[in-house]
């Protein structure tokens, strides 16, 4: 990892080699590398792209537990630039220069402090630029919300992570109708999840129900989320805890960190629950935890498109989930789970119930599941896709795509 030192913005110490340019060069920015949806999903696709593309990555906030290894094991060059939320503005001059020493061909920002950042680098270097928005509108503080909103048009073409996604930033620019010249392009890419990485493996599912004492016939339903407001973890215990009313041999797990965490586990302390929850923290390998779990469950207030969902699909998991953002795009009532309103959480539990009564069900949810995810949400449509954008934008800048 490099670290990019105020004051010494010319060199870039202990920076990978950059060979010769023969590539399409890609310049990824991001506020942090921690292991959220949008972030984990770089070192995803990075690994799935063609051979015609180089990838690097600049970030600006350091967390503890990210995919920095990830990113670089995928031969992504990484650049950290420690900066807060309102420092991005400064850093425009840093974007700027590592892009004229690096050659690169396109920005692709993620997020809104990002998409600021990569706005005003573009007005400064006629850069190309594409900005996924991974989140509704809704979600947004109110700095992050207008300032993602005043530069919105201000970058070549946006990416939704899904209809709910696109339809939330339809709406919140009706009063500014985008028809700057070129016309902005404005594209819909689901998330994807890699389904030959992501899928159930009986071993590990063994191995890890042994490892927490959990007996092979038990239901286990679970999440991995990172613990912030976002994803209503409270109101996920509490769903938990009807389960055990009626299903008291159901076990629950829980698979992150974050600022909640600590919340969450005096609440089940509390609770005199606690030998049936096992929160296990962030890992970096999560199938063997997906393969341990039978149901999966969501309680978010608002999504884009969650990837651990799609993970969860893929490795052959029913969902019970609140309708949140772009998950009522995957999930099928009665196919793939089943879906409750936001407001109406307390129907949560009795459709776990549902499921955890009726083997022959969850086995048929499960599958559909995978199928679902197999043949509309994998990552090689998503990457597709992507590339596919990139050679557009960079068509209409003159710019051959190597």
């Amino acid at each position: 990892m490099t670290t990019l030192k105020t004051g010494n913005s010319n060199n870039y110490p202990n920076h990978p080699t950059i060979m010769p340019k023969n590539k399409t060069r890609i310049l990824h920015l991001i506020k942090s590398l921690g292991r959220g949806g949008a972030e984990k999903l770089l070192p995803e696709t990075a690994a799935l792209h063609s051979d015609g593309f180089e990838f690097f990555c600049m970030y600006f906030y350091h967390r503890e537990s990210n995919v920095v290894g990830e990113l670089e094991a995928a031969g992504v060059h990484v650049v950290y630039v420690p900066s807060g939320n309102l420092g991005l503005l400064w850093q425009v001059k840093k974007v700027k220069e590592f892009i004229l020493q690096h050659d690169i061909d396109l920005v692709h920002s993620h997020l809104p402090w990002a998409g600021i950042l990569g706005r005003l680098v573009r007005r400064k270097t006629g850069i190309p630029l594409i900005y996924t928005e991974h989140n509704t509108w809704e979600r947004y503080n109110r700095i992050s919300y207008w300032g993602n909103r005043l530069t919105f048009k201000l970058q070549d073409a946006a990416v939704f992570v899904s209809n709910e996604v696109a339809l939330s930033t339809r709406l919140n620019l009706f009063f500014a109708p985008l028809t700057v010249p070129p016309p902005l392009l404005l594209k819909t890419i689901p998330n994807g999840v890699n389904t030959e990485k992501f899928k159930k493996d009986l071993m590990a599912r063994t191995r890890v129900r042994r490892e927490l004492g959990i007996a092979e016939q038990a239901i286990v339903v679970g999440k991995v989320a990172v613990f912030r407001s976002q994803k209503r973890l409270w109101l996920w215990v509490e769903q938990a805890l009807e389960i055990l009313r009626h299903h008291p041999e159901t076990h629950f797990l829980l698979v992150g960190e974050g600022e909640w965490k600590q919340r969450i586990e005096r609440q089940i302390e509390d609770s005199g629950q606690a030998a049936r929850f096992h929160l296990i923290g962030m890992q970096r390998e999560i199938v063997p935890f997906l393969s341990a779990m039978d149901i999966y469950m969501s309680s978010s207030a608002y999504e884009g498109l969650p990837v651990a969902m799609l993970e969860a699909m893929s490795c052959g998991l029913p969902v019970v989930a609140t309708r949140a953002g772009g998950i009522g795009e995957v999930v099928r009532h009665g196919m793939e789970g089943y879906l409750c309103e936001i407001e109406n959480h307390r129907e949560l539990a009795p459709l776990v119930l549902d499921l955890v009564r009726d083997k022959e069900k969850r086995r048929a949810f499960g599958e559909a599941s995978r199928k679902r995810v197999e043949v509309h949400f994998s990552l090689e449509k998503m990457v597709q896709a992507i590339e596919g954008l990139y050679g557009q934008v960079l068509e209409r800048k003159g710019v051959a795509v190597k």
